[in-house]
């Protein structure tokens, strides 16, 4: 009875672990990323989704199963290969989740503001308040894995229903997915997509989340490749399904509010209660992103500094209520949006770059042997993501 009992939690923290990093990789940034661009690039961008859906995999395995074989987390990790590069690492997540953890309560504020139409200052205090309510609990990573299971379930079922709603010019996608028109115009969406989704914080949300929950090891190698294929297969279908809701209202020749280009696509296809289902939806993916990064930043400080450690929820708090006030008193934060993303550019090849060398140190992953194919895989990613972000901070001068 006892081992049934364990079987089931395992199998929540599992799911929790998978949604975590799923639901934080579809936060508001992707939802309006995706609207725009599905805009410009029509049936195109479904080559985009391929690729970004490829380049993720390569990036969610390598992370995870480093991190859940050697049973230390990201920044522990960095400090073996390269010490003192772990606090860089750190440094570097944590400011660059706190960014945009300010989007995503600008996110449940624009969410509860179109369920609601509550006042945007409130929405974005009430979103504040609602994310701190989580870590309140003394079972905060219980409430955490079944609040982004929930979340994320709600977020694919209305978004498939809208999607279906939207008929989608099916024929082309599949056709433009493998072979779209031009290519070198779809690169730069395929890094914004892939920084926005996979960068900074989020890789490592659901390895960490597993390391909490005392998952870890050569002998739970199989609970962790389920764990990930889970959350990218959440996030894959998620994507898909937003992409098609989006499509099935731009290729009939409508244009998107580019105030909110999401909420007008939502409400072409399915009316005011698709407007309103969009409102559920971009609610549900800040406030899941909220929590995600709020989490996954402080754990990146914890081990760094015993006081963090002793102290984990209340700084958590303390960093959603930082992220609140910044949204609330500076308004849209896109200058900082825009830096972020920049950084996040720059981050994931460093981490992964640090994952790979990793693999092969016997200190920290014992005689656990990391596949060939998934070390040449992240090397490419590795390379292609170094390139494009540091073309990417050649725009920063613009912002200033």
């Amino acid at each position: 009875m006892e081992h049934i009992k364990d079987k089931k939690s395992n199998i929540i923290v599992l799911m929790g672990a998978a949604f975590l990093m799923a639901t934080s990789a579809i936060g508001p940034g992707f939802l309006t990323q995706t609207a725009t661009f599905t805009e410009q690039f029509q049936a195109n961008f479904g080559f985009v989704i391929l690729v970004s859906i490829i380049l993720t995999i390569g990036v969610q395995l390598n992370i995870w199963r480093i991190i859940g074989v050697s049973g230390m987390r990201g920044q522990d990790i960095a400090n073996k290969v390269l010490p003192g590069l772990g606090y860089f690492i750190a440094a570097l997540v944590a400011l660059g989740g706190l960014v945009f953890n300010t989007g995503n309560v600008g996110g449940v504020a624009l969410g509860l503001n179109v369920m609601l139409g509550l006042d945007t200052t409130i929405a974005t205090i009430l979103g504040g308040i609602l994310g701190i309510c989580v870590f309140l609990s003394k079972n905060a990573k219980a409430i955490i894995d079944k609040l982004t299971n929930i979340l994320g379930i709600i977020m694919i079922i209305l978004a498939g229903i809208v999607a279906i709603s939207s008929h989608p010019p099916m024929g082309e996608v599949i056709s433009k997915s493998f072979v779209p028109d031009d290519i070198k115009k779809l690169i730069f969406p395929i890094i914004t997509l892939v920084g926005g989704t996979v960068g900074g914080y989020i890789t490592f949300s659901g390895g960490h989340r597993l390391i909490d929950a005392g998952i870890t090891g050569k002998e739970n190698l199989g609970e962790i490749n389920k764990s990930a294929g889970m959350g990218i297969g959440v996030a894959s279908l998620m994507r898909i399904f937003f992409f098609l809701a989006i499509l099935g209202v731009v290729s009939k020749g409508t244009s998107l509010d580019p105030k909110n280009p999401a909420a007008d696509a939502f409400l072409y296809a399915a009316g005011p209660i698709g407007y309103k289902i969009f409102g559920v939806v971009l609610f549900s993916a800040g406030i899941s992103s909220v929590i995600g990064a709020a989490y996954t930043s402080v754990s990146f400080l914890k081990t760094l500094n015993k006081t963090i450690e002793k102290y984990e929820n209340n700084f958590i708090i303390a960093f959603i209520a930082l992220s609140t006030l910044i949204m609330t008193f500076i308004g849209q934060p896109a200058m900082l949006l825009v830096l972020a993303g920049s950084v996040n550019g720059l981050i994931l090849p460093i981490t992964l770059g640090t994952i790979l060398i990793a693999s092969r140190r016997k200190e920290i992953v014992g005689d656990y042997k990391h596949p060939i194919w998934l070390i040449i895989f992240g090397i490419l990613i590795v390379v292609i993501t170094a390139y494009s972000g540091l073309s990417s901070l050649t725009q920063i001068t613009t912002l200033f």
